[in-house]
């Protein structure tokens, strides 16, 4: 941390011990996490789509992240690294399938099925 964000959170930390913030509306009441304000104006019929459908950003992560290791893994020379990332790219399937089928959104995407065609050949060896 710099000098200017030490300074910030100990004013910050300071202001909230002598009870700064209690005269600020909304005080010790949960945040409203549904709304779409850090969307951009031109993202919040999208946003409002994938939300109605279901699909939260948590999700919207994890894909991104899946489809991220899915281009390192097309790139990558190294056998042991390809494993790694392999593995990598397991769990977060299986983290994202999790996340859907909490919701009962059916789960049978191509990556799951590539998943379960990898597991069926390991328990077949």
């Amino acid at each position: 941390m710099d000098f200017s964000m030490i300074v910030s959170e100990h004013r910050i930390k300071k202001a909230y011990e002598d009870g700064e913030f209690k005269q600020l509306p909304g005080y010790g009441k949960p945040l409203n996490l549904d709304d779409d304000l850090g969307v951009p104006q031109e993202l919040k019929m999208a946003h409002r789509m994938m939300k109605n459908a279901g699909y939260t950003t948590d999700e919207m992560n994890v894909k991104k992240e899946m489809m991220r290791i899915e281009d390192l893994i097309k790139v990558c020379d190294d056998d042991v690294k390809r494993h790694e990332l392999e593995q990598n790219l397991n769990e977060k399937m299986l983290k994202y399938n999790a996340m859907l089928s909490k919701k009962r959104i059916n789960t049978n995407s191509s990556l799951f099925k590539n998943y379960e065609h990898k597991l069926e050949n390991r328990l077949l060896k």
